[in-house]
């Protein structure tokens, strides 16, 4: 039995940076840290989250520390929140450091509208996009895949939707890594993992994930709003969604593979759900390579999506609605090679993100020239009665985090808890009297999703703006929310 994280084993390295020390169990490679403010550590050391970030810091070829960020939740081997950077090219990958639903992530359209030009037909608008945008467990979309299409959707990703209608070329440009990983190999995927994302894209699936209709509530920085063209009262669409049911299978397949191929590479673990081969093992790349076709499949699902937001807001407001324009789109479950500097020399490495988005600064080659100066936007969004943000990376996350910020509020209740907590019926009705349309195929989606099951989200945005790794630009309130 593995000693319990408590919180005497942490060292304040800073008020928002804290350590358990490579000491405290014989097996870690390198520290274990926590971006925290004293009253988020107080709250993460009740679940197993802090035991996992150990047990994270055990993978072979692990460099600087194991990380999680102040959203952070237990999860499947890896804490939800969790980054780590292994070594390239020959230290561990694991699936469970970059989660079952692959790419999710979320982006944020951008309108010409404001809350007084539309607040009249927010019920009407919640509406035409829950009856646009195909939701819930299983649920099918529009498009019906045939294995050639599913096949070219895994190798182009977001492009396969501009190329085939269903998207727009000038959205390319702002999405991480335009949309695209070069390194997918879709013969790597299953025919049982291809078979589920045949008909789901374009959907969101069930769980957190959601459309949501906002408006700009604050502008806290007003030249990186500008250059993202945020403006106080407008309104936006956030969409928050992954790889579905394809992406869940690669992960099931390869947790599987790496579980049997683990002692052909002498690997021992404290938690078989951290299973992990040699990144340059013939098992490391062809799940790296599936888990790049899935992240296609996930940038492909949201612009096709993002369609159909497109055509639902045409229907409300028509011709006088204007554009929805692309601000960013950003994974927060997945893994990529990059370039760091650790301890004076230049690295690369195999970055896990798991519940953690990318967020780098000004100058990085990858963004678009208009957000050059400001840093790439984060996109974190908080739970469907309080309010979400944008922020900006900033150059001191590639020194502190691996490039790396929090992903959301992050959950405090589990979803069977929130069920047994709240009344679904009288939560709709409240949101209602709040200005919040809500449109969900089942009241269970929406118990489960209630504000209470997370953390708050402008506690976890203050501390990471207080780390210095992003900076806030804006805060986003909810009008109308689409789940599954």
């Amino acid at each position: 039995m593995k000693k319990k994280v408590k919180k005497a084993d942490l060292n304040k390295l800073k008020d928002y940076l804290w350590e358990i020390p490579k000491s405290f169990r014989e097996d870690m490679r390198v520290p274990a840290r926590a971006l925290a403010s004293e009253s988020i550590v107080d709250d993460i050391i009740e679940d197993r989250s802090l035991n996992q970030l150990v047990n994270v810091a055990t993978l072979p070829g692990i460099l600087k520390a194991s990380f999680v960020m102040p959203d952070v939740h237990e999860g499947y081997g890896f804490p939800i929140g969790g980054v780590a950077a292994t070594s390239y090219p020959n230290g561990a990958i694991s699936p469970g450091g970059i989660g079952y639903d692959i790419n999710c992530g979320v982006r944020l359209l951008i309108s010409d509208l404001q809350y007084e030009d539309v607040k009249h037909k927010m019920e009407a608008l919640s509406k035409e996009m829950y009856a646009q945008i195909p939701s819930g467990m299983g649920k099918g979309g529009q498009i019906t895949l045939t294995e050639n299409q599913i096949n070219q959707v895994l190798t182009k990703g977001a492009e396969w939707a501009v190329e085939n209608g269903y998207g727009k070329k000038e959205d390319l440009e702002y999405m991480e890594s335009h949309g695209k990983l070069t390194e997918a190999n879709p013969s790597l995927v299953s025919d049982f993992a291809k078979k589920r994302g045949r008909n789901q894209l374009g959907t969101i699936g069930s769980g957190n994930h959601f459309v949501e209709v906002d408006y700009v509530e604050d502008i806290y920085n007003s030249e990186i709003a500008k250059a993202y063209n945020l403006k106080k009262g407008q309104i936006v669409i956030l969409i928050h969604t992954g790889s579905r049911g394809l992406g869940h299978q690669i992960a099931t397949d390869y947790i599987r593979i790496m579980m049997n191929a683990m002692p052909k590479y002498n690997i021992e673990l404290p938690d078989r759900e951290l299973a992990c081969v040699p990144f340059n093992s013939e098992e490391g790349q062809n799940y790296f390579k599936a888990m790049c076709a899935a992240a296609n499949y996930a940038w492909c699902n949201r612009e096709v999506i993002s369609w159909e937001a497109r055509k639902a807001w045409k229907n409300i407001f028509g011709d006088e609605g204007g554009e929805l324009k692309l601000l960013y789109d950003i994974a927060h479950n997945i893994a990529k090679i990059e370039d760091y500097i650790i301890d004076t020399k230049k690295h690369k490495v195999i970055v896990h993100r798991k519940g953690a988005t990318r967020a780098f600064g000004p100058g990085f080659e990858e963004l678009p020239k208009d957000y050059m100066s400001a840093g790439q936007p984060v996109i974190i969004p908080g739970s469907m009665g309080t309010c979400s943000y944008v922020l900006a990376g900033t150059a001191k996350s590639k020194d502190l985090t691996f490039g790396s910020c929090c992903h959301g509020a992050g959950r405090r209740l589990s979803r069977r808890a929130a069920k047994k907590l709240v009344n679904a019926p009288v939560l709709k009705e409240e949101l209602r009297a709040q200005g919040i349309f809500v449109e969900s195929g089942s009241f269970k989606g929406i118990a489960e999703e209630a504000p209470l099951a997370y953390k708050d989200v402008n506690l976890v945005v203050e501390t990471v703006q207080n780390s210095g790794i992003a900076k806030k630009v804006a805060k986003l309130r909810p009008l109308a929310v689409v789940k599954g």
